[in-house]
This record gives structure tokens, C-alpha cells and sequence, in this order.
């Protein structure tokens, strides 16, 4: 599991979904990356989009190390 086999997905607190919900598969992190980078862009941007997207931008960012 990509050098994460130590943690227990049992232990950690997931944020709450539906459960008829169907999650997606993870993320790499260069992919990560790469949509942050493209949600920034449209947030810059502006236009009707750069509201959600930079909101979308903040979420992904919060959660993923810094590349720096």
C-alpha cells in the first residue's frame, strides 16, 4: 500500500459519507499535486469556477505535504 501498510485504516477517522456513496481510489501524490496545480489555475483564473475551485484547492492542499 505505498509504504502505508503500518497505519490501520480502522483507527483513523475518515469524514463522514454516505454510506450509498462510492469513494474513489487514492490519489499518488504527483497526482495530487497536478490537480491542486490545475485548481489554483482556475482559481486565478477567475470566471464562475475559481470560487469552487479555489475552495477545492484549499481542501486538497490541507491534506497533502507541502512540495517545498
Amino acid at each position: 500500500m505505498d509504504g502505508y501498510d503500518h497505519l490501520d485504516l480502522d483507527e483513523i477517522d475518515f469524514a463522514p459519507v454516505e454510506h450509498d456513496v462510492e469513494r474513489l481510489r487514492l490519489l499518488t501524490l504527483d497526482e495530487a499535486y497536478d490537480l491542486l496545480n490545475v485548481l489554483r489555475s482556475v482559481a486565478q483564473e477567475g470566471g464562475s469556477a475559481a470560487g469552487e475551485a479555489n475552495r477545492l484547492a484549499r481542501e486538497i492542499g490541507a491534506r497533502i505535504p507541502s512540495a517545498d
